[in-house]
């Protein structure tokens, strides 16, 4: 079902059934009041009745003048009959046959005092006490005047629910249409968004309203995918570049090598040099598996109690085997008496990757001053990992790409890599609920920080 049609549907239902109430209560309370009220008539005709046939010969001439023009002002379709203690019939005035069943008799010697209706006719019965000795005075009516008012009033009631009926569904299909026609508009623009312009966003986010709410949310999620697709297509774009030049190189040295017969040393020559750039590939498909790793659930990952220190000095000795000239001098800043504070939850391939990767980087790019610096510094709840270095740095523009996989500075585009290094190392490092940042000037030097939870705050996560 269609939200329109649910709104709809939803708005009738509330709005008829307060109407319903409403016309049911005006009319319980109407017919309730005219029977109440017509009950106190018929109670005086009763009364009246009494006065004039039994109390004749008790009162004066004035008086029985008086009960007797009270009681002959009649109501419509009246009978009253009057018995004796006896329950014999003594008066009865009326056309109609009005039929009295004996309980009811019984009844009144008991109570005093009884109400009943026969159909339309309301009738009361009242005990009357005359010269000691005990009679019964029933009177009944219709309420034919009022009746018909009453009729009237429901049929005046059940037209005007109908009417109202009607007058809420239009109203109510109206109302639901311009209620969801910022929403239809919102499905509008988005169907006409594709892959190729995805720079389109939403004109209903101005607002403030629910709508504009979720026209700013889907257009921060086209900022995101967006932003996706530039960086995949970067990553193609450039993946595809680097893997091509090695694949070009071996394959023109082998081209040449095959156009004529060489000396071995030649050979030698040529499969040393094909060697270097099958290990070039190596590295950069084992580089690519590991960001595809870095990028993987943390439920898959095997997540174990380490200590920061151990795991710095571990990867300064694995950088120093692929880099013999670097110095690396590690520091601590805040040191604590309790060695707990230095333990963190996370996978020790994985950081120990970031962490080589990070000091190999500072190493290839320091030039000729290759001392490098690794602080760790104690936080509250968090530990710092700082990597610095006095080389050749970047400007401000690189600094803000030294995250997409494959972007190389212009000051290092003379030097050897495939620009995976930090990419890799921001995904494990997000990987451990951690954060990474880049500081760099050029010509001054370079600093990345790696920003990891204690191991109590982990498990606080």
């Amino acid at each position: 079902m269609k939200i329109k049609t649910k709104l709809t549907l939803q708005f009738t239902g509330i709005f008829m059934g307060i109407l319903l109430f409403f016309c049911v209560s005006v009319y319980y309370f109407s017919s309730l009041y005219r029977s109440n009220d017509y009950y106190g008539r018929i109670l005086n005709r009763a009364y009246a009745t009494a006065h004039y046939v039994l109390d004749a010969d008790t009162v004066s001439q004035q008086q029985h003048v008086l009960d007797q023009r009270l009681y002959f002002q009649m109501l419509p379709r009246e009978v009253v009959k009057v018995f004796d203690q006896n329950q014999r019939l003594i008066f009865q005035e009326g056309e109609e046959n009005v039929q009295v069943p004996p309980h009811l008799l019984r009844q009144l010697t008991q109570v005093g005092e009884i109400r009943m209706e026969q159909g339309d006719r309301q009738m009361v019965g009242i005990r009357y006490l005359h010269r000691g000795q005990t009679f019964f005075v029933l009177a009944s009516s219709i309420d034919l005047y009022n009746l018909n008012k009453l009729q009237h009033l429901r049929t005046l009631l059940i037209t005007g629910f109908v009417m109202a009926l009607v007058t809420v569904i239009i109203s109510g299909i109206i109302f639901s249409r311009a209620a969801l026609k910022p929403f239809l508009q919102v499905v509008s623009e988005v169907e006409k968004i594709n892959p190729s312009d995805l720079h389109h966003r939403l004109s209903q986010a101005d607002g403030e309203d629910e709508v504009s709410q979720l026209a700013q949310t889907f257009n921060n999620l086209l900022n995101r995918l967006e932003r996706a697709f530039e960086v995949q297509k970067t990553f193609v774009s450039n993946a595809s570049h680097e893997l091509r030049t090695p694949l070009t190189a071996m394959i023109g040295e082998i081209q040449v090598a095959l156009m004529k017969k060489r000396q071995p040393e030649e050979y030698e020559r040529v499969l040393q040099s094909i060697l270097e750039d099958a290990q070039l590939l190596a590295q950069l498909s084992n580089g690519l598996l590991q960001m595809v790793q870095a990028s993987s659930d943390t439920t898959k990952v095997q997540m174990t109690d380490l200590r920061l220190d151990e795991l710095i000095w571990q990867a300064c000795a694995e950088a120093r085997k692929r880099q013999p000239h670097m110095k690396v001098e590690v520091e601590y800043v805040n040191m604590p008496e309790d060695e707990d504070e230095l333990m963190i939850k996370g996978n020790e391939a994985l950081l120990l990757i970031a962490t080589v990767n990070v000091l190999e980087n500072a190493a290839k790019f320091s030039g000729n001053n290759p001392t490098i610096t690794a602080s760790i510094d104690v936080q509250p709840n968090s530990l710092l990992l700082r990597v610095s270095d006095r080389g050749i740095g970047m400007a401000p523009e690189d600094v803000r790409k030294v995250f997409v996989p494959f972007f190389r500075a212009e000051s290092v585009r003379d030097i050897s890599g495939h620009g995976i290094g930090l990419p890799l190392a921001e995904k494990i490092i997000q990987l451990h609920k951690g954060s990474i940042s880049v500081h760099s000037q050029l010509n001054q030097g370079t600093e990345v920080t790696f920003t990891l939870p204690k191991l109590y705050e982990v498990y606080k996560i």
